[in-house]
C-alpha cells in the first residue's frame, strides 16, 4: 500500500493529510471550507514541492488573495450584493457562497484507494443560505500521479427539482505575474462579459487554434469567463518555466471556465458549473449555466488535475 493518511492541527484548522508515496505526489485538505491547501510533489533531492499559490502556508498574507483553492458553490461566484431570490425566497451568500465559510465532516479517509471525502448535508446550512434538502459529497483523489475533485449531490427533495451553481478555485504558484503561461486546446469558445463582476449580457465567439491563452494577462484581475462550446479535447496546460512546474488540468465535461489573477505571482484556472449573477439580477432558478437535479436524483461531476515538476 503506497498511500498513507493523518490528521494534524494548526491553530484553529484541522488538516488531513494524504500522500501517495509510490507516486511522490501529496494533499493537504482543510476542514474549513474543505479546501486544498496544498498539491505538492516530491523532487529527485526528495524535498516537497507545492504548486498551489501560498501552499501549505496559513498565515495571513500582507495584500492580496489569500487563499489556495476555494470550493465555490452552491451557487457559484456572486450573487449581487451577496443576495437574492429562489422560487420567491431569499437567499444569502458571500463572494463564493457558504461552503467556503462552514467547517465539513469528513465522511470517509479511505487510505487504500488514496481518497478524503467531505460531506455537506441539510441541517449544516440554514434556509437563507439554502432552502432545499440537498446534500453534497466532495472527494479529493490521488491516483496516477493526478488529483481528481469530485462533486456529488443529491437532492432529497420528493417533489422539488433542485439547482446547484459549484466548482473550484485553484490557484496555480508561479515565480511572478509575468513568468507563467497558460495553453489552451483548440476549439470555439465564447466569452461571457463581466465589467461589474456581474454578467452584463454581452459574449464574444472565439474560434481558438490552440496555444498560449489568447488574452492580455494584465486584465486578468477583470476574470476572463469561458464557454467551452466545442472544445474536443478539453486539457488546458498551466506552465511556470522559471520553477520548473506544470499543471495539466483535464476539464473534460466542464461547460465553463474562469481565468484569474490580482496581478500576484499565480493564475487561477477555475473548472465551473455555473456563471455569477447578470447585472440585471435573475432568480436564483434562472441564473446562467444553472444545473438542475430531479427530485431524488444524484449529479456528479469531476475534474483532474496533474502535477509534474
Amino acid at each position: 500500500m503506497s498511500f498513507s493518511h493523518r490528521e494534524e492541527t494548526r491553530g484553529d484548522r484541522l488538516l488531513d493529510v494524504l500522500t501517495d508515496e509510490a507516486a511522490g505526489l501529496r494533499i493537504i485538505v482543510s476542514r474549513l471550507g474543505t479546501e486544498l491547501i496544498s498539491l505538492a510533489r516530491r523532487n529527485e533531492q526528495g524535498s516537497w514541492i507545492g504548486f498551489l499559490y501560498r501552499d501549505d502556508d496559513l498565515s495571513p498574507p500582507a495584500k492580496g488573495w489569500a487563499n489556495h483553492a476555494t470550493v465555490m458553490g452552491y451557487f457559484l461566484h456572486r450573487l449581487k450584493d451577496g443576495r437574492g431570490l429562489y422560487r420567491g425566497e431569499p437567499i444569502e451568500g458571500g463572494t463564493h457562497s457558504f461552503l467556503r465559510t462552514k467547517v465539513w465532516r469528513r465522511a470517509a479517509a479511505d487510505a487504500t484507494k488514496g481518497r478524503l471525502t467531505y460531506r455537506m448535508a441539510p441541517g449544516d446550512f440554514t434556509a437563507t443560505e439554502y432552502p432545499l434538502r440537498v446534500s453534497l459529497d466532495l472527494t479529493y483523489e490521488v491516483a496516477g500521479g493526478a488529483v481528481r475533485v469530485t462533486f456529488r449531490f443529491e437532492n432529497e427533495e420528493r417533489e422539488k427539482t433542485a439547482h446547484v451553481g459549484f466548482g473550484l478555485h485553484p490557484g496555480f504558484a508561479a515565480q511572478s505575474f509575468e513568468s507563467f503561461r497558460l495553453s489552451m486546446p483548440a476549439g470555439v469558445y465564447r466569452r461571457h462579459f463581466s465589467p461589474t463582476n456581474y454578467l452584463s449580457g454581452e459574449t464574444e465567439e472565439i474560434n481558438f487554434a490552440g496555444g498560449e491563452m489568447p488574452f492580455p494577462r494584465e486584465r486578468l484581475p477583470g476574470s476572463y469567463i469561458l464557454e467551452l462550446v466545442d472544445v474536443p479535447n478539453r486539457t488546458f496546460l498551466y506552465e511556470d518555466p522559471p520553477t520548473g512546474r506544470s499543471v495539466a488540468v483535464d476539464l473534460s465535461g466542464v461547460p465553463y471556465v474562469t481565468l484569474w489573477s490580482d496581478g500576484g505571482p499565480f493564475l487561477c484556472v477555475e473548472p465551473c458549473w455555473g456563471l455569477t449573477d447578470h447585472d440585471e439580477q435573475r432568480a436564483f432558478e434562472d441564473k446562467a449555466g444553472i444545473q438542475t437535479i430531479a427530485p431524488g436524483a444524484i449529479l456528479e461531476r469531476s475534474f483532474v488535475m496533474a502535477p509534474q515538476v
